[in-house]
């Protein structure tokens, strides 16, 4: 078409002009699919997120710290290592559900919130915290030793006694809660882990804050 519309024109011409409308054409397309190809990645990284982190609280869900906590058990007993491998603790709002039911539910997530936020400040880069239950927050602290434990518990409790949780009316709350923890290597899977912490956090509840009868045995 373009050599009978202007027949004095060369061949190179022709083609230049065709690939300048190719090129036209083309590059709107390929910036389609550019721009899809971006937004279905990021929508995939959105979604990933969301699979792996508890959405009121922020942390880590529950499936990615067993996962996480197992991985650490495996490794150990394949590898049979000789270094300590870490402790988990958990950390449980006892009166969570008063809570909730007297305030609001949304002063309940509020208060877990600022809780997850001073436990996260509490503890060294690398521990893992994420939301077990409705009122129960795990901590996975590789590689620590009892004195790591006992001065993260430390910095926890001062945290907590030193902060004023208070309702959007002004209305202070009275928060309690419980400590307690177990060495991983001591225990055969994670669910045992799960239920020694909770044991060491109810002992320590009827005996005082300073009782880490299961967590130091």
């Amino acid at each position: 078409m373009l050599s009978l519309a202007f027949p004095e024109r060369s061949l190179w011409w022709e083609l230049a002009v065709v690939a300048l409308l190719s090129a036209a054409v083309a590059f709107p397309l390929l910036l389609t699919i550019c721009l899809r190809e971006e937004a279905l990645r990021k929508a995939e990284e959105q979604l990933q997120h969301a699979l792996n982190h508890d959405p009121v609280t922020g942390t880590i869900s529950a499936n990615a710290f067993v996962s996480s906590v197992e991985d650490a058990m495996d490794r150990r007993r394949v590898n049979d290592e000789e270094s300590i491998d870490g402790i988990m603790l958990v950390l449980r709002v006892g009166n969570l559900d008063e809570i909730g039911r007297r305030y609001g539910p949304q002063w309940a997530e509020t208060l877990l919130q600022s809780l997850v936020r001073i436990v996260q400040a509490s503890v060294r880069y690398g521990d893992l915290v994420a939301r077990l239950a409705s009122d129960e927050l795990g901590i996975y602290l590789p590689g620590a030793t009892t004195e790591n434990t006992r001065d993260i518990c430390e910095r926890i409790r001062a945290r907590v006694s030193e902060t004023t949780f208070v309702t959007g009316q002004e209305r202070q709350i009275s928060v309690s809660v419980r400590l307690g923890g177990t060495r991983v290597e001591d225990r055969a899977d994670f669910q045992a882990l799960r239920e020694a912490a909770n044991r060491a956090a109810l002992a320590e509840e009827e005996a005082g804050p300073l009782l880490f009868r299961e967590l130091f045995s």
